[in-house]
């Protein structure tokens, strides 16, 4: 996708790809080369003004372009290439996605002079190679109660992505309800009751310290007997390596399958884009106890790299569904690999 194309595209994905490149400007910074880093900073201390004005520039696209021209012609020897090896790690692509990516590169760039500009052509593809294989929407069937199990850690926005993704399919004229399967909060119970009045949808909520399995069991009977289009789910969050939740949430999956296996079904982990390579560990683990069959990738406002996507796409085969770029109610997109490499460069 040219500059120009980029610069031309209007709409909804425009707008998210704006927000994109905005947000990921840490990523960018990453991948510069340590020279022009530390110029940059000398710039910085001699002219803070200048800074800010770059800051608050309204064109982030044509200004991560500009970035890129200043290493466009510099020439790719193996120092150049050890340098990008150590950013990409930086940038939380993980070792094991990035040896083979750098000795690709090593093979492919071999007598042929290429410089920094060849190199981000490289990195691009290969990037769309790994998210690409991956790539595919959240799933839906109409006439049918379409349940979304979600799954995470706590404080990566689980609940809060609920609520985001319950407004989305509200404002598509669907039908929603949500289940407050996590008890051993009661916090998270009252926020997910909150989210449920602020998008406008119904919620099955019973006493405090309640057993998950039949608050799910309810919800299912519900959106059953009611005929909800969507019956989305919440869950314990407490550290992963708990061997108590991860036998919680295989109960919880035990009275889907049991009550609802007929039923279209999504288990979905809510990741935090800054979390780095224990996200990885994270997906491992939720995997084998509830089948993962998307990721939600969060926070994506802040100074995450979003790294770690590549890794999960690379060694789980799992695919990254929805990204959360911002606080608002609207601020829960569907995740497009094109998109979001773009925004990388």
């Amino acid at each position: 996708m040219s500059e120009d194309n980029i610069d031309k595209k209007k709409g909804f994905w425009g707008t998210t790809l704006t927000r994109l490149k905005s947000v990921l400007a840490k990523t960018k910074e990453q991948v510069q080369d340590p020279e022009e880093l530390a110029q940059g900073a000398e710039t910085a201390a001699a002219g803070a003004e200048s800074q800010t004005a770059a800051a608050v520039q309204p064109e982030p696209i044509k200004a991560a372009a500009a970035t890129s021209v200043a290493t466009a012609h510099k020439p790719v020897d193996e120092e150049y290439i050890e340098a990008l090896e150590e950013r990409l790690i930086k940038a939380d692509l993980g070792l094991p996605t990035v040896e083979p990516l750098v000795e690709a590169l090593r093979q492919e760039a071999r007598g042929k002079n290429w410089t920094g500009k060849d190199v981000d052509d490289f990195l691009k593809k290969r990037f769309h190679d790994l998210l690409g294989k991956t790539a595919n929407a959240l799933s839906f069937k109409e006439g049918q109660v379409n349940i979304y199990m979600v799954v995470g850690v706590n404080g990566v926005g689980k609940t809060t992505s609920i609520g985001k993704l319950a407004a989305r399919l509200k404002s598509q004229g669907k039908r929603v309800l949500l289940a407050a399967g996590d008890t051993f909060r009661a916090a998270a119970e009252s926020q997910l009751e909150i989210w449920s009045e602020r998008a406008g949808v119904d919620i099955v909520r019973l006493p405090d310290g309640s057993d998950p399995g039949a608050v799910v069991f309810q919800a299912v009977k519900k959106a059953r007997d009611e005929k909800y289009d969507v019956l989305l789910i919440d869950t314990a969050g407490r550290l992963h390596n708990k061997v108590n939740l991860m036998d919680e949430l295989k109960k919880i999956r035990g009275v889907i399958e049991k009550h609802a296996g007929d039923l279209p079904m999504e288990s979905l982990l809510v990741l935090d884009a800054s979390t780095g390579q224990n996200g990885l560990q994270q997906a491992k683990v939720f995997q084998e106890a509830t089948g993962l069959t998307g990721v939600i990738l969060t926070k994506l406002d802040g100074t995450a790299k979003g790294g770690v996507v590549f890794a999960i796409s690379r060694e789980l085969n799992i695919p990254v569904k929805l990204m959360g770029i911002g606080e608002k109610l609207d601020d829960l997109r569907d995740f497009d690999p094109n998109l979001f490499v773009e925004a990388l460069f």
